[in-house]
């Protein structure tokens, strides 16, 4: 509940709902962005597929609207939306954690004026061939995605503001790459945070191009 309720406080249901408004057909009943809330909400229960969201069934305050099956949300997954539709890629695009630092108040991780981003690379195993897993450097086979995430200092731990979905053979020194999840992260962040107070941008050695 306190989950759920984080969400209807803060406005991301809302948000997400009106970012996802151009998938959404004539006369449904589920709205996508619905469902996606769903899905999250599984997952942080410890849901390990998509067929989890059935856990929600028991609990009507969780999950007002209701759905009414757990196909549903595979029927919506199976849609893949590529990155040159004119409705744009959902996959990138976030609404922005403003609004959630602001609710924060003095517990906002950047109430000094300053903020910190971090960037790294991720090596997520896939144990078969999922689309764009492939082999990794070290041997393994899946996914490779570069995230970027918000310090939360030694009280917290970290916020994820933005994920470049890669191919697991995806390079670690790609300069085209740390040049975008840097965009994406700083779309993300409070605008006085982007125009009046001070970010760095960490990253490993990866990040060390001249690009």
């Amino acid at each position: 509940m306190l989950l759920a309720q984080m969400v209807r406080k803060s406005g991301l249901n809302t948000a997400i709902s009106v970012a996802l408004t151009p998938w959404r057909k004539p006369r449904v009943v589920h709205h996508p962005g619905k469902i996606l809330l769903d899905v999250a909400l599984a997952v942080a229960l410890g849901g390990g597929c998509l067929a989890d969201i059935g856990m929600l069934l028991a609990e009507p305050d969780v999950r007002p609207g209701g759905f009414r099956s757990h196909s549903l949300p595979c029927h919506r997954q199976t849609r893949r939306v590529r990155p040159e539709s004119p409705r744009g890629d959902p996959g990138r695009t976030f609404p922005s954690t403003g609004r959630v630092w602001e609710l924060a108040g003095a517990n906002s991780p950047a109430t000094d004026g300053q903020g910190i981003v971090d960037f790294g690379g991720v090596l997520t195993l896939a144990h078969s061939e999922k689309q764009d897993a492939t082999a990794t450097r070290k041997k393994t086979f899946g996914h490779r995605p570069l995230v970027a995430f918000v310090d939360h200092g030694q009280a917290g731990s970290g916020e994820l503001v933005a994920a470049l979905l890669r191919p697991g053979n995806a390079g670690s020194n790609t300069a085209a790459d740390h040049i975008e999840i840097a965009r994406l992260a700083l779309t993300q962040l409070p605008q006085t945070l982007r125009l009046e107070w001070q970010t760095l941008i960490r990253t490993d050695s990866g990040g060390s191009i001249h690009a």
